[in-house]
């Protein structure tokens, strides 16, 4: 329990006139560290478009995440906390997870989740391995998946499935088995998982920056609403409303008309979503946008590269 902690996904929902903030719970596991930071792996839809990221560890201390990496198709991210926001006596009551190996799983075995169930704290439920290598398809995950009687409601997603020698053997996800059947929850593999968080720890972490070194798009855009996206079939992102001349969006190509659905890899559903990660990246930092673009056919994904402004290219406007 000491290497399980509750997550708080801080988030600005966006409905047809007006946004509402609102807290989401989940749940991760403390992974490793490296020389300036405490890693955590959780589900991607744990941390998916959030504002801002809250970590509570098993003594009840509270202190900021940032996104290190994600893999959405498999449900995955590694978050990053920094050790010098830990005082001693939250570093000496927290542990790391001891890993497992889910390719010597047999069906009937004894588990364990462990995870933030409901956003009420830790809470423990045991079962067993009811089936293995379930093949899923939701909501744009995929994979085969470790099938448990144990229960996962929401806020376990990203807590860990433990073996009876205390292993992690899978990381939980509300997500793909859902509420609909009781006594089916299910988990990823962590021997396939493994591979993907070792390559996303190694990423980048990102860090709020003065606002004097933030990079700038140079665009005006609006957040598609759910009304524009049913009637009108819009792509959720941003709708650029238009593209500022001698600008780093007008440079890579960005045009009016174009819907911003992807930053950096990471999927972008509204126009503060969009600030809130342009925050973290210098000017003249480059990136790779994703955009909806129409087109006599319909809508086309293309990929283009910004070298992001600076707050005095804007001025210059």
């Amino acid at each position: 329990m000491p290497s399980i902690v509750s997550i708080t996904n801080h988030l600005t929902y966006n409905y047809y006139y007006y946004t509402k903030e609102a807290d989401a719970s989940g749940s991760g596991i403390i992974i490793g560290s490296n020389e300036s930071e405490l890693l955590l792996v959780t589900n991607y839809h744990v941390i998916e478009g959030n504002d801002g990221i809250t970590v509570t560890f098993a003594n009840g201390a509270d202190a900021d995440a940032q996104v290190k990496g994600t893999d959405a198709n498999r449900d995955l991210a590694v978050i990053a906390v920094r050790i010098e926001d830990l005082k001693q006596e939250t570093l000496e009551a927290i542990d790391i997870a001891k890993m497992g190996d889910s390719d010597s799983l047999k069906v009937g075995e004894p588990v364990i989740a462990i995870g933030n169930a409901l956003g009420y704290g830790q809470s423990v439920t045991t079962g067993v391995v009811s089936a293995l290598d379930r093949e899923m398809n939701m909501e744009n995950v995929s994979g085969t998946f470790i099938q448990t009687d144990a229960a996962i409601n929401p806020g376990n997603s990203g807590g860990a499935l433990l073996n009876i020698n205390g292993e992690v053997i899978g990381i939980n996800s509300n997500k793909i088995g859902g509420s609909t059947v009781e006594g089916m929850g299910y988990a990823i593999p962590i021997s396939a998982a493994k591979p993907i968080i070792d390559e996303l720890s190694l990423k980048e972490t990102r860090v709020l920056l003065p606002e004097e070194e933030q990079g700038y798009l140079g665009i005006s855009g609006a957040t598609t609403t759910a009304q524009e996206i049913m009637y009108y079939g819009y792509p959720e992102g941003v709708y650029v409303a238009k593209v500022y001349e001698d600008t780093a969006a007008e440079k890579a190509g960005l045009r009016q008309g174009d819907f911003i659905v992807s930053f950096d890899g990471e999927s972008i559903k509204s126009m503060q979503g969009l600030a809130n990660k342009l925050c973290y990246y210098a000017a003249g930092s480059t990136v790779e946008i994703e955009v909806m673009r129409q087109t006599t056919h319909g809508y086309r994904e293309i990929t283009l590269e910004v070298t992001l402004g600076s707050k005095q290219d804007m001025n210059k406007e």
